[in-house]
C-alpha cells in the first residue's frame, strides 16, 4: 500500500528535521544530558506532530491514525528520545476518544506542546492492565487516587498524567491528573534504548470530579493498547529499514581478501532474507493502520496481536542478522547500528513478545467467535 500525498509530505519533512536536528552525534549528546531536549521537542511540535491527532475543535489537525503511524516509521531511524509516541499519539488519542470536560481542558494544551503520559502498568503486572491495583475513591466532589504505576513514558517532563485506576464499585476508570498535583512522586529511569520512563507513586492525589474521562473505560483501554502495539511496530519498521540499509552499505564497501563482502553469495542471501522479513513487517503495519480505523474491537484486538507477533519476529531477525553481518563492530557504541539493535530488542518485548501475542491472538479469536 502506497503512502498518501499528505503522508509523504509529512514523512519528508520529518526526515529533513531528523537529518538537520537529530543526527547520531546530536542524539548521543541528548542522552548524556538526560534524554530530553526541550528545543528539539518544540521543533517537533512546530512541525505539527503534537497537534496531529487532536480534533479540529480543540485546535488540532485531526489526521487519521495512519498518518501518525507513518510519522513514527519515518522518525524511527533517528531514535527520537522526545515523547512523540507517548504524548502525540497515545495520550492525545485517549483524550480525543473519551471527550468530555477533561478532553476539552487538556487537548488544546497538548496541541501546543504540553506533554501527556499514560500511566497504565503496575509493578509486577507484566503488561497486565485488566485489574488495576491503583484505586480511586470518591470524596465529596473529588476523586482521591492511591497506588503505584510503572513504565510511565517521559513522566518527569509531562504536564498531564492519564492514570488507569479501579473505582470503589470495582469498575476501572481513567483520570486526568496534572503532573504538579499534590501527593505525586516520581522515580525516573532510562530504558534499554535510552528513552526515559518513571515509576509513579500516588498517595492521596486529589482531582476534581470532571477529571474522570468519559466513555467506556475498558473500551478506551483496549483501543489504547491496540494503538500502542501498532505504534511500536511502525517505529520498529523504520528502525529495521535503517539497520538493513546500513548493513547493505557495509557489505558493499567492506573489503576482505581483496573482495567486497557483498561478493560472497551466502552473505547476499542472508541480506535478502532480512529484506523479506522487513517487507512482511511493513505490510503488517499497513494492516494495523487500516484495522485501527475500520474493525470492531474484537477483530481489532485479534489483528493487533497477529501484527505484533509477526513484527516482533522480524525485529529479532533483522537486529541480530544486521549485527552478525557487521561482525564484532556491530555492537560498538560508536555505531548507530548498536543503538538500533537496542530499540529493536525493546520493540520485540514491549507489551509482550511474540509468544505472548500469539496467546493473546488465540484468546481474541475465541472472544470474536463467541
Amino acid at each position: 500500500m502506497d503512502a498518501t500525498e499528505q503522508q509523504r509530505m509529512l514523512g519528508e519533512t520529518l526526515q529533513r528535521f531528523a537529518q538537520r536536528e537529530y543526527d547520531f552525534e546530536q542524539r548521543r549528546r541528548v542522552l548524556r544530558e538526560g534524554g530530553f531536549d526541550p528545543a528539539r521537542w518544540q521543533g517537533l511540535c512546530d512541525l505539527g506532530l503534537a497537534a496531529l491527532l487532536v480534533p479540529q475543535e480543540h485546535g488540532g489537525l485531526q489526521a487519521p491514525l495512519a498518518d501518525a503511524l507513518h510519522a513514527l516509521q519515518r522518525l524511527g531511524p533517528a531514535l527520537v528520545l522526545e515523547p512523540v509516541l507517548g504524548s502525540c499519539v497515545l495520550a492525545t488519542r485517549l483524550l480525543a476518544s473519551a471527550g468530555g470536560p477533561a478532553a476539552a481542558r487538556w487537548l488544546p494544551r497538548l496541541a501546543e506542546g504540553t506533554i501527556g503520559s499514560v500511566a497504565v502498568f503496575e509493578p509486577g503486572g507484566d503488561y497486565d492492565h485488566d485489574d488495576p491495583r491503583c484505586t480511586a475513591r470518591a470524596d465529596a466532589t473529588d476523586w482521591v487516587l492511591d497506588g503505584t504505576k510503572s513504565l510511565v513514558l517521559q513522566a518527569e517532563h509531562a504536564g498531564l498524567l492519564l492514570v488507569w485506576a479501579r473505582c470503589e464499585d470495582g469498575a476501572p476508570g481513567w483520570f486526568a491528573v496534572p503532573a504538579d498535583a499534590g501527593g505525586l512522586s516520581l522515580r525516573p529511569h532510562a530504558l534499554l534504548d535510552g528513552q526515559r520512563a518513571a515509576e509513579l507513586r500516588l498517595h492521596g492525589v486529589r482531582v476534581p470530579a470532571e477529571a474522570r474521562l468519559h466513555g467506556d473505560a475498558r473500551a478506551l483501554a483496549a483501543e489504547l493498547l491496540d494503538l500502542w502495539l501498532a505504534a511500536v511496530c511502525a517505529d520498529a519498521v523504520g528502525v529495521m529499514q535503517a539497520s538493513l540499509d546500513a548493513t547493505v552499505a557495509y557489505l558493499n564497501t567492506r573489503v576482505q581478501f581483496g573482495r567486497a563482502l557483498a561478493a560472497q553469495q551466502v552473505l547476499r542471501h542472508r541480506a535478502a532474507e532480512l529484506w523479506m522479513e522487513l517487507e512482511q513487517a511493513r505490510s503488517m503495519v499497513w494492516l494495523a493502520a487500516r484495522a485501527l480505523e475500520t474493525q470492531t474491537p474484537a477483530r481489532r484486538a485479534c489483528l493487533m496481536a497477529a501484527v505484533k507477533a509477526r513484527v516482533g519476529r522480524a525485529c529479532r531477525e533483522v537486529s541480530q542478522g544486521s549485527v552478525q553481518l557487521h561482525g564484532g563492530i556491530g555492537l560498538s557504541d560508536e555505531l548507530p547500528l548498536s543503538h538500533w539493535f537496542k530499540r529493536l530488542c525493546l520493540a520485540d518485548l514491549w507489551l509482550g513478545d511474540s509468544r505472548r501475542q500469539l496467546t493473546r491472538y488465540q484468546r481474541a479469536r475465541a472472544d470474536e467467535s463467541a
